[in-house]
């Protein structure tokens, strides 16, 4: 009998892959625990990317890389290879790492549920026993799984979208993880002078950690109600942007003391401190605010797109590091198995927490895109941003954000994808700024 479930990459009997703690096959219902334990020597295949160049916003450098690459990496599995928190021969969700080349010709489909496959709600007293979506016979037990095929259940974080006034998110499972492991949050709050700020936190769930779906709703609510509560008391948002990012983080260490919540269906899973990368943009009264730790990235795409976009943050990875360090060229980092491997996250095992912020003051109106790298590992340059994006998203973010998640969806969905589209207006003739004095740091 195999004592660790998580070590298959691949379901032995119709070859579909497999999620970490997986007992059953989702596709064909394989009995996963009655597979023979295999051989300890997997190979890991990191993916590594073309190294970043710069582009300017106002016509300044913005000291922020923009890829000039658009060779895609895999999300998790990929930035997580060197992680010492990665089991050696697993990839970020405890499979084999996924390299991208083999033929998938001939496995089978998997046919995503949509709206009609959920019953109708009843009354408590009244409500039927569910049905599985797959089979369309089991019965789900208490932990969403189907006791007849072993098909996971489609989960409420599986696909959400929302939408105010200035800003608009959406987040989706992606094509081959078994669940969503990022969240957002977006609000808007009224500063001192009156006008509107617009906020969104985007966070993405470590693959390789424990309940890292936790994690990133627990940060994006944090994160979000801090700034909820300082904005409009007037302190500047990039200080404010600052202290969000370290109520995140112990909203995260917190999970950590909480070893009971384990999940019930995953008992192989190595126990260790829930983590999650955070990123985050304030739009305020003419001002652009991001703030972040990881690899989750910001981009400015303006509306007239005869100017350059540029990408407004600089990843925590290894790669990033050693060329800051001038250890290494980029061509050198960026070629190199560990490229991928973050270096910045939130969660009790992480390093001395130092979050990034950085303030901006755009000459024209534009759109910021605020995401994980379920969608940037298929448009990775700035200048895809922009192609990718609609160029009415101003007038449009949720459109313009299904439009980003569909991109990410039709390039292969290998991860997770969430994304925010925030609109940036030009203040009227003759307004002031009450940030003009704002200054960018790090």
């Amino acid at each position: 009998m195999m004592s660790q479930t998580h070590q298959l990459s691949a379901c032995p009997g119709c070859e579909e892959p497999l999620e970490s703690g997986d007992s059953f096959c989702e596709v064909c219902g394989y009995d996963l625990t009655a597979v023979p334990e295999p051989p300890n020597d997997r190979p890991t295949v990191a993916i590594g990317t073309n190294p970043p160049g710069e582009a300017p916003v106002n016509g300044q450098s913005t000291g922020r890389p923009t890829p000039e690459s658009s060779a895609p990496g895999f999300g998790d599995d990929a930035e997580r290879a060197a992680d010492p928190r990665t089991p050696a021969g697993h990839g970020a969700d405890g499979t084999d790492d996924y390299d991208g080349g083999e033929d998938t010709a001939d496995l089978p489909v998997v046919q995503r549920p949509t709206v009609d496959d959920y019953p109708l709600a009843a009354p408590a007293a009244e409500q039927p026993q569910q049905v599985c979506v797959a089979c369309r016979a089991g019965r789900i037990d208490t932990d969403g799984y189907c006791e007849n095929c072993g098909h996971a259940q489609p989960r409420e974080r599986d696909h959400q979208e929302r939408e105010l006034g200035t800003v608009a998110a959406v987040s989706d499972r992606g094509l081959r993880h078994h669940r969503n492991e990022d969240a957002f949050a977006i609000s808007e709050a009224t500063l001192p002078g009156g006008a509107t700020a617009t906020i969104a936190v985007v966070c993405d769930g470590v693959s390789s950690a424990t309940r890292p779906d936790e994690a990133s709703a627990a940060a994006a609510a944090a994160a979000n109600a801090l700034l909820q509560e300082s904005l409009p008391q007037g302190t500047h948002p990039q200080q404010a942007l600052h202290e969000a990012i370290l109520a995140a983080a112990e909203a995260v260490n917190v999970l950590a003391a909480d070893q009971s919540a384990a999940v019930e269906h995953d008992p192989h899973r190595h126990q260790n401190a829930p983590a999650c990368t955070l990123v985050s943009s304030i739009v305020a009264d003419g001002l652009l605010v991001v703030g972040w730790i990881g690899d989750s990235r910001v981009y400015w795409v303006p509306d007239d797109r005869s100017a350059p976009p540029a990408r407004l943050t600089e990843d925590d990875s290894w790669a990033a590091q050693m060329v800051a360090a001038g250890l290494m060229g980029e061509a050198e980092a960026y070629a190199d198995d560990r490229a991928h491997a973050i270096t910045g996250w939130l969660g009790a095992d992480a390093y001395e927490i130092d979050p990034h912020t950085a303030s901006f003051k755009p000459d024209r109106p534009g759109v910021v895109v605020v995401c994980t790298d379920g969608l940037w590992n298929y448009a990775e340059a700035a200048q895809e941003m922009a192609q990718a994006i609609p160029a009415d998203a101003a007038a449009r973010p949720l459109h313009s954000a299904q439009v980003l998640v569909g991109h990410a969806l039709d390039g292969g969905g290998h991860d997770n994808v969430t994304v925010a589209v925030l609109p940036f207006p030009m203040l009227p003739q003759g307004a002031g700024s009450a940030y003009a004095n704002g200054t960018a740091q790090r």
